[in-house]
């Protein structure tokens, strides 16, 4: 009989399977379990929605095209890691704008789990990591306005006595 390790023990525990964690080449832990529209995790064997590949390198132009898509389609989970991958693979100057695309998607997500106060903490961050390019637009990217959509957003949903999911519809990222 073989000893299970206490990682193994505890991934039987959460998962309630006899399964080994997924992992990638390199041995890193990857999370191959299905999750919702909002990315949440499922149970195994359940039906998810199509995962992005992750470390994607695109274009600005490509990243914003379908980060703008997939909110337009209600997951904003999915167009967080679409900024997120921007953001670690771009030059130095462009990570604070696309972290803060990212958190802006992931604050919506989390209005939309009801998670009220972690989507005012992210908003205002967001709003934050945009301050350096206002007054600018980045690959035509409405940087004021979605700094100033931003900060209303969160301080909206700091005053919302109702824990309950809301659906904040981002204004367009990008414009003339």
């Amino acid at each position: 009989m073989t000893h299970r390790g206490p990682e193994e023990d505890l991934e039987t525990q959460l998962t309630g399977t006899d399964e080994t964690r997924d992992r990638d080449e390199s041995g890193r832990a990857r999370n191959a379990r299905p999750r919702d529209a909002l990315g949440r995790p499922l149970p195994y064997g359940s039906q998810g929605v199509p995962r992005l590949e992750e470390g994607q390198v695109r274009t600005p132009e490509e990243t914003l095209a379908e980060a703008s898509a997939l909110l337009d389609q209600r997951m904003p989970f999915h167009a967080h890691e679409v900024f997120e991958d921007a953001w670690k693979s771009a030059p130095e100057q462009w990570r604070g704008l696309w972290k803060g695309l990212a958190q802006l998607a992931v604050g919506v997500t989390h209005a939309a789990r009801g998670n009220l106060s972690g989507a005012a903490r992210l908003l205002t961050r967001a709003a934050e990591h945009l301050e350096p390019f206002q007054d600018t637009r980045p690959f035509t990217i409405d940087v004021d306005g979605l700094r100033a959509w931003s900060e209303h957003q969160s301080a909206e949903l700091e005053n919302h006595s109702e824990a309950s999911p809301v659906w904040l519809a981002v204004p367009p990222l990008t414009g003339c």
